[in-house]
């Protein structure tokens, strides 16, 4: 216990160090972004360039799945609608009307939408949207969203401006994950093979506030204003998301003017603030920051394993050690975000307890395990934090080698679905009000199941839970979901985040624009100068 607290004490002085040396301590973060200067007289024109960590994978919304990619494409393609505390607030679509059977919905989009190039933007873009992802050989992850015990829905054209969503049987689900649809033009993609794979997807033709100029792979992804967006003009001329894959290196081009956007570490949050030169936006993020077990590899497959690394971690150090404090990351218990809808904390939990932990690895017929740990180079806190999981295991016998990893080798790496190349890895995600999205993450054959942890009662729950309509029984569907996970410890959830978008104040809009998980704002239109 002594040497534990000896390596907490000396990580906490490196974190310490830095944000001293950065000319202050850390300071404590609002919630919102109520109390930055984001006022000052709009202007019309000028740009903004918003830092990136990785070249975005696809812009294409039927595939868009990591953060750059759904950053860049936010201002790229306009939703139907949001959701928001629960709340529909509608985009390109102006009313979404369930049948009174709760089979059927229409929906009706707004009048005059068009797309980048000028053509209209109508039904029958949804609908050949929502058939590709539900095509199997174009291979979208979002296809199992729309898939209802094993069937899935049908999508008909009943005038240039409405759709009926016919489905096989009645969902709670449905209006949650239809938030996430981005409808992609017909006119373009047509006829393509493959989407995933289609050179259109290099020029992208979009819907929303910012139509596509140039991309430079490895540099910067560069959109100008559209001046027929159907809710009026940006105010920005351009809007540029370069590449910026060192953090420090990103951070001193903030000071220096060359970058006006990025979403900042926590324990860089006093240094740029101590500038005066930035409005620091810092909201609840409905992040779940996590550890997984690639049960692609035998030893992992163990659950009394999973269960001792579970054991030998405190999980308040380890937020500490990586955050520099819990005012920007507090521990998490389940699966499911606060912001989500069913999520509870009566779940099994795993107080910090090494004996407890050495017994599990004999019951396992486990010793002198060695474990290799991938995580991605430029991000702090995970750098902190494999260095924790490092000295810590080492209290129960296990080694630990670190893999730190560009962010685009870690991507590739954790897709590929029969990977054996690490043991252990970290991750984050953000899903969102309806916890029927977290389903890409948890099915057996999930895209994005980097446990590949593999149960087909535990799929049969999730697919009962999107279609159950009877609520009390949908969220005891969902405790069972997240108790599941906690048991056998596929998934070890560390903790939730805040997120810090560092802006500078010349630019204001910003609570106009809203600050929005994932993508930092949900609307750039609403930033200008001042």
């Amino acid at each position: 216990m002594k040497r534990n607290k000896l390596w907490l004490a000396l990580l906490l002085t490196l974190v310490v160090a830095v944000v001293s040396a950065c000319g202050g301590s850390q300071t404590p973060a609002p919630d919102t972004a109520s109390g930055t200067d984001t006022g000052g007289e709009p202007k019309n024109g000028g740009s903004i360039i918003i830092a990136v960590q990785e070249d975005p994978r696809v812009m294409n919304p039927v595939y868009a799945g990591d953060r750059v990619t759904l950053t860049i494409n936010q201002s790229l393609f306009a939703p139907l609608y949001h959701i928001d505390n629960g709340e529909k607030k509608f985009v390109l679509a102006e009313s979404l009307t369930p049948s009174e059977d709760s089979l059927t919905y229409t929906l009706k989009l707004r009048q005059g939408l068009k797309w980048h190039d000028g053509q209209p933007l109508t039904a029958d873009d949804v609908v050949f949207t929502m058939n590709s992802i539900l095509d199997e050989k174009q291979h979208s992850s979002d296809r199992a969203t729309y898939v209802f015990n094993g069937k899935p829905l049908t999508a008909k054209k009943v005038d240039d401006l409405t759709v009926e969503f016919v489905l096989p049987q009645q969902s709670a689900s449905f209006e949650g994950v239809l938030a996430n649809f981005k409808p992609i033009p017909k006119h373009v993609f047509e006829g393509e093979a493959d989407l995933e794979k289609s050179a259109k997807n290099d020029h992208p033709i979009g819907s929303g506030p910012f139509k596509f100029k140039e991309y430079r792979a490895g540099e910067y992804v560069t959109l100008e204003r559209f001046d027929d967006y159907f809710a009026g003009k940006a105010y920005l001329d351009s809007v540029t998301y370069r590449v910026a894959k060192d953090s420090n290196s990103a951070n001193l081009a903030l000071q220096n003017g060359e970058l006006q956007m990025r979403m900042i570490d926590s324990v860089d949050y006093a240094k740029l603030d101590n500038t005066g030169k930035f409005n620091l936006v810092t909201y609840p993020e409905g992040r779940l920051i996590y550890m997984v077990f690639n049960q692609n590899v035998d030893v992992m497959k163990k659950k009394e394993v999973r269960q001792a690394i579970a054991y030998a971690l405190n999980k308040e150090e380890m937020i500490t050690a990586a955050f520099g404090s819990t005012e920007f990351a507090e521990p998490a218990a389940s699966i499911l975000t606060p912001d989500t809808l069913y999520q509870t904390t009566d779940v099994a939990t795993y107080d910090y307890n090494v004996e407890k932990a050495k017994e599990l690895l004999q019951q396992a017929g486990v010793s002198n395990l060695k474990l290799r740990l991938a995580y991605v180079n430029s991000n702090k806190p995970q750098t902190s934090k494999a260095l924790y999981i490092q000295q810590q295991l080492k209290e129960v016998g296990i080694d630990v080698e670190l893999m730190a990893l560009d962010i685009a080798a870690f991507g590739n790496m954790s897709l590929d679905m029969n990977n054996t190349s690490y043991d252990i890895s970290f991750g984050g995600y953000i899903m969102g009000y309806e916890p029927d999205a977290y389903k890409s993450l948890y099915m057996s054959d999930a895209a994005y199941n980097y446990a590949h942890y593999k149960n087909p009662d535990f799929d049969a729950l999730w697919n009962q839970a999107a279609v159950e309509m009877d609520k009390t029984k949908r969220g005891e569907l969902y405790k069972k979901i997240q108790q599941t996970v906690a048991d056998e410890m596929t998934v070890y959830p560390i903790a939730y985040g805040k997120a810090i978008v560092a802006v500078d104040k010349r630019y204001g809009g910003l609570e106009e624009a809203v600050p929005k998980p994932v993508v930092m704002f949900e609307d750039l239109s609403k930033i200008y100068m001042k």
